[in-house]
């Protein structure tokens, strides 16, 4: 008897307490919902932050590869850094700055600590590899063959660095030496390096066990476009022309004419002809190259291209051919995430058109801000306002899916947290492109490639 009482007790209070939890969501939505949309940006914002500067790893200060809220790690691997997603942190932290968000001396001073850091750790003709530990700065493998310099990875973060640079180089002692070191770590990679002994393409990978052998040359199109820009503007160790055009558009034969709902697609996107890769594609290389009236012999206007693989991906969501629940112009957006498997439990792909698994990954959408503005905050506002089960402590989570009984996964990685306050900032001011066009070596280097932009008068 005084078992049933106790159970009959402990029914009330759960019950109690679901209501609690219920009301104060509620209460919460509500809240949101009476947001403006300059507002909701500064909330999304500020929360994607968080990963970056609440959940930073503890010794580095730099992004972590990955955060679970629900506190589950795959190898115990809680110090493990990713450079590349360290690289989107960097811009991440600039627009707190700018925004108010993070006071600017605390911002200096950490700052400081991850250039440190950086300037110690293992590098490979000057790379950093893909994972790095964040206690001993050694590296930690991405795979067995992938434990040396990873090219690609070390473009994103110094993407990062170098607009670090532009943002601090005219301020205090502190801030100037803060941008010497950053100055420092960009001259220190030996970019042609990676050709191969001179071939003219780039190469990804070099281990110091392996050398050449996990063969991977970056060939448009994909999210590697910012790498030979990185490249061609080395002051130090510099490729030439030839090379991008040879390597990078594979002599011109990656462009092309077919069309996606009426939108042209201009390049052939690797393995995605049809509809265009994943969204990161139009993400990772823009964080700080402004695609906006930006050409070269090729492409008339990367923006176009941009634009178009964004729209693709929203007309195929809104198309929703396999039919899934939830589909529509209020929540769409296909790219590499986590991803729910077969069983119920969590996996990872590149979820686009040709991979759709019913899953949407918030940072498509909302990263893809300065292409789809509207669809963006349609987007935004539906799952502040409609989903708040998706949202977590940093922002939405990593993988949701509304057919899947509203399924999401309580977790967070770097690369798609920390495209969201960029991305979502050069829409509404262009602050992080400006840091990175007028940096004095990116614009002999986009000139010697032959682009050109009215905008930042490179001719």
């Amino acid at each position: 008897m005084k078992k049933i009482v106790l159970f009959a007790l402990l029914g009330i209070v759960l019950a109690s307490c679901q209501a609690n939890m219920a009301q104060k969501e509620t209460k919460s939505t509500a809240l949101v919902s009476q947001l403006s949309d300059n507002q909701l940006m500064d909330k999304v914002q500020s929360d994607a932050l968080k990963y970056f500067w609440d959940y930073a790893e503890p010794n580095s200060l730099l992004g972590r590869e990955r955060y679970h809220e629900d506190n589950i790690y795959p190898d115990n691997d809680k110090h493990v850094v990713t450079t590349g997603g360290s690289g989107f942190g960097l811009a991440t932290i600039l627009v707190g700055v700018e925004r108010g968000f993070i006071p600017r001396k605390e911002a200096v001073k950490r700052l400081t600590t991850m250039m440190n850091f950086l300037e110690k750790a293992d590098r490979f003709h000057g790379a950093w590899s893909h994972w790095i530990n964040g206690e001993t700065g050694k590296v930690v493998p991405f795979g067995r063959k992938d434990n040396g310099g990873d090219l690609v990875e070390s473009a994103f973060l110094t993407s990062g660095i170098l607009m670090v640079r532009e943002y601090f180089k005219d301020g205090n002692a502190e801030e100037k030496a803060l941008a010497k070191k950053c100055d420092e770590l960009w001259k220190g990679i030996e970019w042609n390096w990676y050709t191969k002994g001179g071939q003219k393409v780039l190469y990804w990978h070099w281990s110091p066990n392996y050398g050449w052998e996990m063969n991977f040359p970056l060939e448009g199109y994909n999210e590697c476009l910012i790498t030979y820009i990185l490249a061609a503007s080395s002051p130090t160790h510099s490729i030439d022309a030839e090379t991008f055009y040879k390597g990078w558009t594979r002599n011109g034969t990656y462009l092309t004419d077919k069309t996606k709902y009426g939108l042209p697609l201009y390049v052939k996107h690797n393995y995605s002809e049809e509809y265009g890769g994943p969204l990161f594609w139009a993400h990772y290389s823009y964080i700080g190259l402004d695609p906006r009236g930006l050409s070269d012999k090729l492409i008339k206007n990367y923006f176009d291209l941009n634009k178009n693989q964004v729209l693709i991906d929203y007309k195929y969501c809104v198309e929703n051919p396999k039919k899934w629940n939830g589909y529509g112009e209020n929540y769409w957006g296909l790219t590499a995430s986590y991803t729910r498997n077969d069983d119920g439990g969590v996996g990872y792909t590149a979820h686009q058109p040709t991979e759709d698994r019913g899953v949407i990954t918030p940072t498509a959408a909302l990263s893809s801000f300065p292409y789809s503005p509207k669809e963006s905050m349609d987007f935004l506002r539906f799952i502040y306002t409609q989903k708040p089960q998706f949202i977590g402590s940093a922002g939405p989570f990593d993988a949701t899916s509304i057919h899947y009984n509203n399924w999401f996964t309580p977790r967070y990685l770097a690369i798609d947290q920390g495209t969201i306050a960029p991305m979502i900032e050069n829409y509404r001011t262009g602050f992080l492109w400006k840091l990175f066009m007028n940096a004095p070596e990116i614009k002999e280097g986009l000139k010697k490639l032959d682009f050109k932009s009215e905008k930042y008068n490179i001719k």
